[in-house]
């Protein structure tokens, strides 16, 4: 990779050393994922989208995914991403943010989910301009710490506004501009177009974030030289690799390959990773919630097949931490001497 290591951007009073960012991602993004990414390396992280509405109601569980944790030992800054219609109540969920230790605060003009654009938030904001700017501007307003936006490119191919709605936003009082190279139509179909946010960067002063199919630091340079971003923003592509982000990180500083961590090193994150959502969510809706990761975390190793189906249907914590040490610790066996053809992984054992 020639081209330089992007540059810390600030945005207010807060500084992003290395633009590389966890995005928003609901059911991945909460607070275990976040500090396990952190505890890697991570420009900035982001939490799950948070309903303004439920947020100043002060629901309970919408409260639990605001907080920040209280073992954060690094400098790795946290924005809380919140969505809404309504620029009073979006205001007043800023400032709850705020109170909660946010260190930013991010707008989520993005979501194509139906029940969220149905509600005249997330990505539908995006064809009335005018309620943008008043969403925008109350926010803004309402608190003293910095917040940003995250917007799509626009809603069809017929409306990429993305550059107007960005220009609104810097007028009022945003600081960052994360855009996601699809339109609200295409969801999550086709190929994240990185060459169309190089519009939205030369339409504003602001530092641009660039967001979509960054699987890996060759993408991170591709979407950095095609957009003219500051930085990337990373979602789908952490799944199962919180490790990503230092990866990229690693590679856009020295140039060279970064590696993934061995399959030991694998092998305790899992296990940190699965009692970190036991202990936050508790044992019955931790297990449920960590199937999931436990499954993107066996990707393309021997046995995965059969590990899923095994772990998606055991309903005893104990027994999917055994499972789990016997299936990473035959991987790590596996690894350190013999091929795949030569050794087998069996991981049902006992387990039924």
């Amino acid at each position: 990779m020639d081209s330089p290591r992007p540059s810390p951007v600030c945005i207010g009073n807060v500084q992003i050393d290395d633009p590389v960012i966890l995005a928003p991602m609901a059911g991945v993004s909460d607070a275990p994922f976040r500090e396990l990414v952190k505890s890697y390396g991570a420009g900035m992280v982001v939490t799950e989208m948070i309903a303004s509405q439920a947020a100043v109601r002060e629901n309970r569980r919408t409260l639990d995914m605001m907080k920040r944790s209280s073992s954060s030992s690094t400098g790795c800054p946290m924005a809380i991403q919140l969505a809404g219609c309504c620029p009073d109540v979006m205001a007043e969920a800023a400032k709850l943010g705020q109170d909660m230790g946010a260190d930013v605060i991010d707008i989520n003009f993005g979501c194509p989910v139906r029940k969220v654009v149905n509600g005249h938030a997330g990505s539908s904001l995006m064809r009335d301009e005018p309620k943008a700017a008043k969403l925008l501007e109350a926010t803004a307003r309402a608190v003293t710490i910095p917040v940003t936006l995250k917007m799509r490119l626009g809603w069809d191919h017929n409306n990429l506004n993305a550059p107007r709605i960005a220009k609104i936003a810097e007028d009022h009082g945003v600081r960052m501009i994360t855009v996601h190279g699809r339109t609200r139509c295409q969801f999550y179909r086709g190929k994240s177009d990185w060459a169309q946010i190089r519009k939205v960067k030369e339409s504003v002063g602001l530092p641009v974030i660039a967001n979509g199919d960054i699987r890996g630091p060759e993408d991170a340079q591709t979407a950095l030289e095609r957009s003219g971003a500051d930085g990337v923003m990373i979602g789908r592509g952490s799944y199962g690799r919180p490790w990503l982000l230092r990866q990229v990180i690693d590679a856009l500083r020295h140039g060279g390959p970064a590696g993934a961590p061995d399959p030991a090193q694998r092998r305790d994150l899992v296990l940190r990773h699965y009692e970190n959502m036991l202990a936050y969510y508790g044992r019955e809706a931790g297990l449920r919630i960590a199937r999931k990761h436990l499954c993107w975390y066996s990707r393309g190793l021997r046995g995965a097949a059969e590990f899923r189906a095994v772990v998606n249907r055991l309903d005893d914590a104990g027994a999917v931490r055994a499972l789990l040490a016997d299936f990473f610790a035959k991987t790590t066996e596996l690894a350190n001497g013999g091929s795949p053809e030569d050794k087998p992984v069996s991981i049902l054992g006992g387990i039924q």
